[in-house]
């Protein structure tokens, strides 16, 4: 989950696409969808909705990051727009355990969504004064990961951008999300925000799972260039498109195309033409279309090319 107003970096409940205060708001009461229960996530995330579905990708491609439990439409209407534009599956993620438990209970109940579990780096604190501390947590987030619609580990990671949780104790967080996705086989999902030093330290050190996806990349060129020589993936959202981007398009050219992935972080940082609008999964379709511009490849290829990573990162979509 991002911020909504620069050109890179990942917040936590930050603020929303539409430009409005804030964070995250309301999850949905069941996996099928709708605007339920309240969230101490934060205060209101951006109504959805009111963006015109884009023209429809030549090729299938897939928005690998969003929640769909913030977006206040019903999970059918969101993929059915998400299928239009060309945009087969989605990776719905949670950030606590709640949302990390709707997030499996969508993907059991919709055949185009999968799921993420894990803690947000900036929920950890919160997440460790939960009766059974740290411990009884972390093993719900193990068991809802060995769930085959479960796909990753995330969004975990470090955000020193925020202060909401110390820097100690999200790296041991961390650190136990890497090991919940190594012992699950599947890909980390990271949230990355001012903090690249230090989760690329912790990943040598502790060992990185197989499949690695900074998810809403954040850095230049030359963090670009450090992640592909580690075989990282980097998944690309809306802000890629913002005009006081260069340098996270900059980072996508010198990125390999196979590892690249594209995502929303919807209801968060709609792309470009509308920017300051609220964000589902359909407008992924503009991110997929800038990033082959960047690329200068041509859009089916791109989307074929992200499909067969999706594919390698998050196993075939039909187990």
């Amino acid at each position: 989950m991002n911020d909504a107003g620069g050109s890179g970096g990942s917040s936590s409940r930050a603020s929303t696409a539409a430009g409005g205060s804030g964070g995250s708001s309301s999850r949905a009461s069941t996996a099928a969808g709708g605007s339920g229960g309240s969230s101490s996530r934060a205060s209101t995330a951006p109504r959805a909705g009111g963006s015109a579905t884009p023209p429809a990708l030549p090729a299938g491609a897939f928005d690998s990051h969003c929640h769909l439990d913030l977006i206040e439409r019903p999970v059918e209407a969101v993929v059915a727009d998400a299928l239009a534009a060309g945009l087969s599956r989605m990776i719905t993620v949670g950030c606590d355990l709640p949302s990390s438990r709707w997030a499996a209970a969508c993907a059991a109940e919709h055949e185009p969504v999968y799921a993420a579990v894990a803690i947000h780096p900036n929920e950890t604190a919160k997440a460790a004064a939960q009766p059974g501390g740290a411990g009884a947590v972390l093993a719900e987030i193990g068991s809802l990961a060995a769930q085959p619609q479960v796909r990753a580990v995330g969004e975990t990671g470090l955000d020193y951008y925020r202060d909401w949780a110390d820097p100690a104790v999200q790296r041991d967080w961390f650190r136990a999300h890497i090991a919940i996705a190594k012992a699950a086989g599947k890909a980390l999902m990271i949230h990355d925000r001012a903090a690249h030093e230090d989760v690329l330290r912790l990943l040598e050190a502790d060992g990185a799972p197989e499949q690695v996806v900074f998810h809403c990349f954040s850095g230049d060129e030359a963090m670009a260039k450090r992640c592909a020589d580690a075989g990282y993936v980097m998944s690309f959202a809306g802000n890629v498109t913002f005009a006081n981007a260069q340098q996270l398009r900059d980072a996508a050219a010198a990125a390999p195309a196979e590892l690249i992935l594209v995502e929303t972080d919807a209801p968060f940082l709609t792309p470009v033409p509308h920017r300051g609008k609220p964000n589902a999964p359909a407008m992924a379709a503009y991110t997929v279309r800038c990033i082959a511009e960047v690329k200068q490849l041509d859009v089916a290829e791109l989307c074929a090319v992200i499909a067969a990573t999706g594919e390698r990162v998050f196993g075939p979509w039909q187990a």
